[in-house]
């Protein structure tokens, strides 16, 4: 037996669990070992108890079940990288409690790419979720990869913005890689897929139970140099995912929000303790001195080089990078809304903007003009 056919089995004895299984490697020294071990009969003087034993019984099963597991996994196009493989990222391998089986989907190389995670609040604001995204897209313009975890809000945007920055990020699962969390996010899962990178430490067919978060968010903190919280509350589990890299010696930065906003008081702590304050994407790369710098005017076209009628040139320069809804547009421009909806359509036509759910829209990357 392989060293990653054994890790598989191992991850897949319901009991054991990564402090079961890193114990067991500490005694052992492999997987294979103690597997071999198990078949024997582990002593009873080796600090597992009464469930971990019980998850060892059958050694001839587990086995079984991590062939059918890999298999499955190829069908799929996904991939194990275990602990002991080249492919497994350093940073992680040096965090408290990493995970011995990683399942993957994408661009494994990622892995070892630079990466920073932009978290935050589900119930996120348009303040924030525009501040996510545009805080990623700037990271991917800076070649920087963005990690998070694939939830609704603040995770969806930060993803979204990187690879409208022609980036790479990394989705860490709180379920199996073949489980969409939540529905809303199924074509973004897809687009992650097959432009970044999806991973999760549980095997085909983990469904994502609440208490997967908070473990997931231990690999999002470990996988990134830096972990950047755009909106939170006090109580948020995105404080989880800033305890755990600050037990990983990461930094920890924070944008602000409204000071009158319940979103935004678990920022505001953070910057009250020493986090810091993050505004642009350059602020992250400085500090953390990676990345390349952004050239000027690399986000944006210039308006004497488009081909456009005055009145949608105008239009065109009120409407951003991240999503700016029609009533603000309307405020702006001072057109009648059928005015208005003829040029959107108009710019629409020609690949500069895009329309979004919820009556708004945005710039299309200027790198496809």
């Amino acid at each position: 037996m392989d060293e990653k056919r054994a890790c598989i089995a191992l991850s897949i004895a319901s009991g054991l669990g990564p402090v079961g299984v890193g114990h067991l490697l500490e005694i052992y020294g492999t997987a294979r070992s103690v597997l071999k071990a198990a078949a024997r009969g582990l002593p009873d003087n080796i600090g597992l108890n009464k469930g971990q034993y019980a998850a060892l019984s059958d050694v001839g099963l587990l086995t079984d079940r991590a062939d059918k597991e890999m298999r499955r996994l190829e069908e799929c196009g996904g991939e194990a990288v275990v602990f002991s493989d080249d492919a497994y990222p350093d940073l992680l391998a040096e965090s408290y409690n990493p995970p011995f089986v990683l399942y993957t989907c994408g661009d494994r190389s990622l892995l070892s790419r630079p990466s920073v995670a932009v978290i935050g609040s589900r119930a996120a604001t348009k303040y924030g979720r525009r501040a996510a995204f545009s805080i990623s897209a700037g990271l991917a313009e800076r070649g920087v990869a963005v990690v998070s975890g694939l939830a609704a809000g603040i995770d969806a945007e930060a993803h979204s913005g990187c690879l409208y920055g022609r980036g790479k990020t990394i989705a860490v699962l709180g379920c199996g890689l073949d489980t969409v969390y939540p529905r809303s996010n199924q074509k973004l899962y897809m687009e992650i897929a097959d432009k970044g990178l999806l991973v999760s430490e549980y095997p085909l067919g983990t469904k994502p139970e609440p208490f997967r978060f908070p473990a997931r968010n231990r690999i999002i903190a470990g996988l990134s140099l830096g972990v950047v919280v755009v909106e939170a509350a006090r109580k948020s589990g995105s404080l989880i995912t800033v305890q755990y890299a600050l037990d990983e010696g990461r930094e920890v930065f924070a944008v602000p929000g409204q000071i009158d906003s319940v979103k935004s008081t678990g920022t505001h702590w953070l910057l009250q303790q020493g986090a810091f304050l993050v505004q642009s994407a350059d602020d992250i790369v400085t500090h953390l001195q990676i990345g390349t710098a952004a050239m000027d005017g690399q986000s944006s076209l210039s308006l004497d080089a488009i081909d456009l009628d005055p009145v949608s040139k105008r239009i065109f320069a009120a409407i951003e990078n991240y999503p700016v809804s029609r009533d603000q547009l309307l405020d702006v421009v001072e057109l009648s809304p059928a005015e208005l909806s003829k040029h959107l359509l108009l710019l629409e036509i020609e690949g500069f903007i895009e329309m979004l759910p919820g009556d708004e829209v945005r710039r299309i990357g200027s790198d496809s003009h």
